[in-house]
């Protein structure tokens, strides 16, 4: 049988610029830091899996072993875990850069920036890579939405269910 894993009702949003506002308080850009970021927010993560909530976590990765380290420790705890590659070429990112921050990096005044003066490495096997640069937002949302019906992790509502408890053998 196929688990069904939640609902639309029960989805919450982890940002990485407001994570690092409060919880990732003062940590910095160095791979250190960014490895630390992205461990706090795991557990984070796993927390909310464990309460039921389908999370979606909005960080900059850079680092394939923080991302390796992420999948161990919520199938260590028997949790889904869902690598989605959300790409875009640099020349995309820096024409939708609304703050700014890549004209700061390429003249050098905003460090370790990843893409930049910072190295990223994006997933080898992903389970999604949703490309923005080719897709529009409500295409690349339609895509997600699409996976994540077919895992299971979110159902139509309006879909019949049947469990295994519900279907009998034929009596004679």
């Amino acid at each position: 049988m196929d688990k069904c894993l939640g609902d639309s009702a029960k989805v919450f949003i982890l940002d990485g610029d407001i994570v690092r506002e409060g919880l990732n308080k003062g940590l910095g850009f160095s791979a250190k830091d960014r490895a630390e970021n992205i461990r706090r927010i795991t557990e984070v993560s796993k927390l909310f899996n464990m309460a039921g909530l389908i999370v979606f976590v909005a960080f900059i990765s850079p680092y394939a072993e923080a991302r390796d380290n992420a999948k161990k420790i919520h199938r260590e705890a028997d949790l889904p875990f869902f690598e989605c590659h959300i790409s875009a070429s640099l020349e995309v990112c820096e024409g939708r850069d609304v703050k700014g921050l890549y004209k700061k990096a390429r003249a050098g005044t905003i460090p370790n920036f990843t893409g930049i003066s910072d190295p990223y490495e994006a997933p080898k096997d992903c389970d999604l890579n949703v490309n923005t640069g080719d897709m529009t937002l409500e295409e690349s949302v339609a895509y997600v939405m699409a996976h994540m019906e077919k895992k299971r992790i979110i159902v139509n509502k309006n879909e019949p269910m049947i469990f295994e408890s519900m279907i009998r053998a034929p009596t004679t």
